[in-house]
């Protein structure tokens, strides 16, 4: 195992962070906007979400290069700025982190289609490759590749992060089917865990896609599945539109009312993805405090 995980799994379970874009969107990104070009814009507002992540009580923080390929990018005008926004993304958590908090740098889905021919293998790992190198230079302890739908994408991700020397993680976002536990492209939990783990995944997880209840047999079939390590990141419930604007109506007491379930299924690192917030983050930490301390 990667000494860094070794070093934060003697102390489990580990708490992640929530949701960065709807914490942008409260400091005035615009709906439609790039996220990712933050960091290079108004990297000080993109600090305020890692801090106050990191003042919740997170031991691990992501980073604000979710959508940062070169893909991705190239759909804002941005995919010459590509390393320059990663690096940026990793040194902007990597400053709110401080000593003691670990950041594992955020790589998504690139948007482009390999099944249906948009983007060869080799233009992905090229692009993955380009990605991670700039998050490691910027300072990343790890990286996640996450709410991933594509298992091939994924592996590809993963391999390319692997030459970092940092440990990866691997998280794919189970939403579809009848039990909405495939993704979207079919991928079940035992096949995700046998694929990422061959591609060299030092953890494996889901988030995003659903809210916490539909995560528990999700995370019972990971680990049965595999040995590695597991992450944990649901939504606070999926999204409403009322007024014009998304709602989450999960609550942070509803959250964490799951999170014992979710650790007796295996969870080695939990947090939140989309609708949850410092606030879930906090609740978490205070829900996993011994009794009396």
């Amino acid at each position: 195992m990667h000494p860094t995980l070794e070093s934060l799994l003697k102390d489990r379970p580990i708490v992640t962070d929530g949701a960065w874009g709807t914490q942008l969107q409260a400091r005035g990104l615009e709906i439609g906007a790039c996220p990712d070009a933050w960091n290079l814009e108004h990297p000080e507002r993109v600090e305020e979400v890692a801090r106050a992540y990191v003042e919740a009580g997170s031991r691990v923080i992501l980073s604000n290069t979710f959508g940062a390929t070169r893909f991705a990018l190239d759909r804002y005008a941005l995919a010459g700025k590509t390393a320059e926004i990663n690096r940026a993304g990793a040194q902007i958590s990597r400053r709110a982190a401080g000593d003691k908090v670990r950041v594992f740098a955020s790589i998504g889905p690139s948007g482009k289609m390999l099944v249906m021919g948009e983007v060869s293998a080799e233009a992905l790992r090229d692009a993955f490759r380009e990605q991670t190198q700039a998050l490691a230079e910027g300072g990343a302890d790890g990286i996640v590749v996450e709410t991933m739908s594509d298992l091939d994408e994924a592996k590809i991700a993963v391999a390319a992060a692997k030459e970092t020397g940092l440990p990866v993680v691997a998280s794919m976002v189970y939403d579809a089917g009848a039990k909405k536990d495939r993704t979207m492209m079919g991928v079940t939990p035992e096949q995700a865990a046998e694929g990422l783990a061959e591609a060299g995944a030092d953890a494996i997880g889901a988030n995003c896609g659903q809210g916490i209840a539909g995560f528990i047999p999700i995370c019972e079939r990971l680990r049965a599945a595999t040995d590695r390590p597991l992450w944990i990141k649901p939504n606070a419930g999926l999204p409403e539109v009322v007024e014009g604007k998304t709602v989450y109506r999960t609550t942070p007491e509803e959250f964490v009312a799951r999170v014992p379930a979710l650790l007796r299924a295996g969870a080695a690192f939990l947090g939140g993805c989309c609708g949850t917030s410092p606030d879930f983050i906090r609740a978490l930490r205070a829900s996993l405090k011994p009794a009396g301390a």
